[in-house]
């Protein structure tokens, strides 16, 4: 039953998520070792746990006071010169470790790697499937043969799916098994090849199952530090996360690693009367009732904890985990928050699947959210503030320059967001709306539906009936309001501000040339121009494949 499994692998401590502290001996002695796997059926077979109550476990009384001031030993440390970072003679032989490399930003850092330095090394794509030949058809159809890799396709011509091939080394497996999936031989190999691993798989379902979002959020990272401590000649572990990590901190957020077993609510943790994981996984349920009760104790665990939903409560357990058991490995989480269409490159607009705000400019662009709750004068990061993917993976390449270079063993922390350095707030959305292909400003047509409607109420029509059509359009749009209003409610309410002066100094530790090339400054952004003539062109284009949706 789930609840022997949650029982033995998913325990929280009273005052945060606690990673195991066995798991670092265990990671190490163990070749197959063993975690909450996900089968194929998405259900959990648990082995032995990952994560543990551990009641001497405490937060420091200084804990919100860090979160205002700089995190000192993070910051790069490597003065300017003409050359810069030397980003591209850095990239030269290079040997990378990709995760989750059939995702929307692994694309477009690979893209970026090979346009920019063609002398790149190789790099090894950590693709999930049944078998050779079905890994090597994701390889073809997720990346090799994707718009993003167009302009590259015109350099090489006849020759570019030779090129990618010779570069692009294809490795079956998956970060939800132990040795990722891969067989000792394989290992092996690679261990001694790679020069840095990037980590970019993520369930990034905001309301996963918990087991599903700590096996792959959570204890995948330690898997894949596992594999790294085996590389030979590793140079730097680079970590993908996202600014919400910080849960519901308030303020100025600096860029600071987590500590382990650290929580943000702690008012919540210590008064707590929500039910304790024992007393949930002593009650039988349906079969079919397990995976949305799974899906409620996520969402519930992270409430208690300080975190918004699942997925940023279970990436931030993920980033104590590597500050765990990391060792001597220099490590870098970026932390960028939402990620949208490429700004510049390879092409503007550039965009994969709907992605966290575009489910609301959909609705919004056909008129039909009747209201949506904001604070008016509110940093919308996760609607208009968001960030560019290709300024995200410019900021990747800029920081493994820098800290493969250096070489240190430490760990170090990088926000790309624009929440203090070019806000934009909701007031200023209003007071320029979109326009339709008329030009005129888009004005949400269910104001006038729900008024009809409230006046048919109390106006019957002349044979008694209310309008069917209008009984059910209105219905829908509430519908639709109301869930995209408890998904994004803790994001609109938003008090946190995320502080970028890690990566602020990394740009300027950038030559000019290495700024125009790897541009990262978020500063300069135009986000008017961004919405309406990049971001919302490429949503039409790549996803809505230029179709009209009627209303």
């Amino acid at each position: 039953m789930w609840g022997t499994s949650l029982r033995s692998s998913l325990a929280v401590g009273p005052r945060g998520p606690n990673v195991f502290p066995e798991y670092q001996k265990r990671l190490s002695k163990s070749k197959k070792t063993s975690f909450v796997h996900c089968q194929k059926s998405g259900s959990p077979v648990t082995k032995t746990c990952a994560l543990i109550v551990n009641s001497s476990s405490s937060l420091t009384t200084d804990l919100m006071v860090k979160d205002r001031v700089p995190y000192n030993t993070s910051s790069p440390g490597i003065s300017k010169d003409e050359d810069g970072i030397g980003i591209v003679k850095f990239l030269r032989g290079t040997n990378f470790f990709v995760t989750g490399a059939t995702g929307f930003l692994a694309k477009v850092l690979i893209e970026k790697l090979l346009r920019t330095q063609p002398d790149t090394g190789k790099i090894y794509v950590l693709i999930r499937a049944k078998s050779k030949d079905a890994a090597l058809k994701r390889l073809r159809n997720e990346i090799i043969n994707t718009e993003v890799f167009k302009c590259f396709q015109q350099i090489h011509g006849k020759s570019y799916e030779a090129f990618m091939i010779s570069k692009l080394i294809l490795v079956v497996g998956n970060i939800c098994d132990s040795n990722l999936g891969m067989d000792e031989s394989c290992m092996s190999i690679i261990a001694k090849d790679v020069d840095v691993i990037v980590n970019s798989a993520a369930n990034t379902n905001f309301h996963e199952r918990y087991d599903v979002a700590v096996d792959i959020n959570t204890v995948g990272p330690g898997r894949v530090m596992a594999f790294a401590k085996k590389c030979k000649k590793l140079k730097l572990f680079l970590q993908f996360s996202t600014t919400y990590v910080n849960g519901q901190r308030q303020g100025q957020i600096m860029e600071r690693p987590f500590i382990n077993g650290e929580g943000i609510n702690v008012e919540n943790v210590v008064n707590r009367n929500s039910p304790s994981t024992a007393a949930l996984s002593a009650k039988a349920f349906d079969p079919k009732q397990v995976s949305q009760k799974m899906k409620e104790l996520g969402l519930q665990r992270a409430r208690i904890y300080g975190w918004q939903d699942t997925y940023m409560f279970t990436k931030a357990m993920g980033e104590m985990l590597l500050s765990s058991v990391r060792g001597d490995v220099p490590v870098v989480i970026l932390r960028p928050s939402v990620i949208e269409s490429t700004y510049r490159e390879p092409f503007p607009g550039w965009i994969e699947g709907n992605r966290t705000m575009d489910p609301v400019v959909t609705y919004y662009g056909k008129g039909l959210p009747p209201v949506f709750p904001v604070d008016p004068n509110g940093v919308l990061d996760i609607f208009v503030s968001h960030i560019p993917v290709d300024m995200v993976v410019n900021a990747i390449i800029a920081v493994m320059a820098m800290h493969g270079t250096l070489g240190k063993s430490e760990i170090s922390v990088y926000q790309i967001a624009s929440s203090v350095v070019n806000p934009l707030v909701y007031g200023a959305f209003t007071k320029c709306p979109c326009l339709d292909a008329h030009g005129r400003p888009i004005k949400s047509h269910i104001r006038r539906e729900i008024t009809s409607h409230i006046n048919s109420s109390r106006m019957p029509s002349p044979n008694g009936k209310h309008s069917g059509a209008v009984d059910k359009f209105v219905r829908k749009a509430m519908e639709q309001a109301k869930h995209l209003a408890s998904v994004y409610e803790p994001y609109c309410f938003y008090g946190g501000r995320f502080d970028n002066s890690n990566t602020s100094s990394l740009l300027a530790s950038m030559s000019k040339e290495e700024q125009q090339t790897f541009y990262l400054d978020v500063g300069n952004i135009d986000w008017t121009d961004y919405i309406c003539n990049v971001h919302i062109p490429g949503l039409r284009t790549h996803v809505m494949k230029g179709r009209r949706q009627s209303s």
